[in-house]
């Protein structure tokens, strides 16, 4: 079948009002990661998909630092209310050198001034934690809460949290939405977060749903990567685990022919078929990777395709952490 990327529809996330495309935009990749900037090209990427009906954009104050927000600013100004922005407090800055995790309430105030002057906006609509620390969760629920009272902050999300942790935001301020990885090669989410989530009424926005690229088809061993790019470091692009990977996902790209799509958008397809709570936000900074991944909401894979999507690619399937181990203890606490 031909996709072409029609207008897509919205989902509704957590069951605070939050309502955004099927699919967002990362935003991470057009100032940081994977390659060297391109601003205009992002800025066009960012006005084409609000022309597509894609609403949802996921910006940080750490992507960059600073100045992938300041981008999305830039490439919202006269559209800022077609956009929901979603952005992200946690760390402490010195210049633009990161340092240690800082979730203290007064910090928290300090991070959403900063984000909403470089955003060039009077509202953050989705906040997340960018990770936990050990700032008791309650504070942190309590004091975006505030936010939110203020009108400063429209929704709570959290990011790379555990159950328990999201359980404990939730009784003090209504979380809406988790974000984390999950993707076809990346489906620990489905053990114990997702059934958590669901039980609370919580929305899921999946980011990496491509795995970091690895499931287009177009992925290298790590050692051929610049230093500049994360995946030079991704120990699932390195040695042994490369090649059980690529063995692993060569069932993506036969469905793919089979159905005359993309790998990257039989990817995406499984992950809106997991649930109408679910929203994945594949980064990109250029307009035909855009419209080839936002077409991916078109595509209905039948019963025989998702399960040997899913009995291919099982969280045992994957070889290799999904960080490096010196930074895999900051996720899901």
């Amino acid at each position: 079948m031909e996709l072409s990327a029609l207008p897509i529809p919205r989902r509704r996330l957590g069951r605070t009002g939050l309502e955004v495309s099927a699919l967002g935009l990362g935003c991470m990749g057009m100032s940081q990661t994977y390659g060297t900037p391109d601003d205009d090209e992002s800025i066009a990427t960012i006005h084409r998909a609000l022309d597509m009906g894609c609403n949802f954009f996921d910006t940080a104050e750490s992507y960059g630092p600073f100045v992938n927000e300041e981008l999305l600013g830039r490439a919202l100004r006269g559209r800022r209310d077609r956009a929901v922005i979603a952005t992200k407090f946690g760390w402490e800055y010195e210049g633009t050198r990161r340092g240690a995790l800082n979730s203290r309430p007064e910090h928290i105030r300090q991070v959403v001034d900063a984000s909403l002057a470089r955003l060039d906006t009077d509202r953050i609509d989705v906040l997340y934690q960018h990770r936990v620390e050990k700032v008791p969760i309650e504070e942190v629920a309590g004091t975006v809460g505030d936010l939110i009272a203020t009108g400063k902050v429209a929704h709570f999300g959290l990011s790379e949290a555990g159950a328990g942790t999201i359980a404990r935001a939730h009784k003090v301020c209504p979380v809406t939405v988790l974000q984390t990885e999950y993707s076809l090669w990346e489906r620990h989410v489905e053990q114990e977060i997702l059934p958590t989530i669901r039980e609370l009424g919580i929305g899921l926005v999946a980011y990496s749903p491509l795995g970091r690229g690895f499931l287009t088809g177009s992925a290298m061993r790590a050692e051929d990567y610049p230093d500049s790019d994360y995946r030079k470091h991704d120990p699932r692009f390195q040695g042994a685990n490369f090649d059980s990977n690529t063995a692993a996902a060569d069932v993506v790209r036969e469905i793919a022919r089979e159905f005359s799509a993309t790998p990257a958008q039989v990817s995406l397809a499984w992950l809106l078929h997991k649930g109408a709570d679910i929203v994945p936000i594949p980064g990109t900074k250029r307009r035909v990777t855009l419209a080839e991944n936002l077409a991916a909401e078109q595509l209905a894979l039948d019963a025989e395709a998702l399960r040997r999507l899913d009995e291919a690619l099982p969280v045992e399937a994957v070889a290799g952490t999904r960080y490096p181990e010196s930074v895999m203890h900051m996720n899901g606490r």
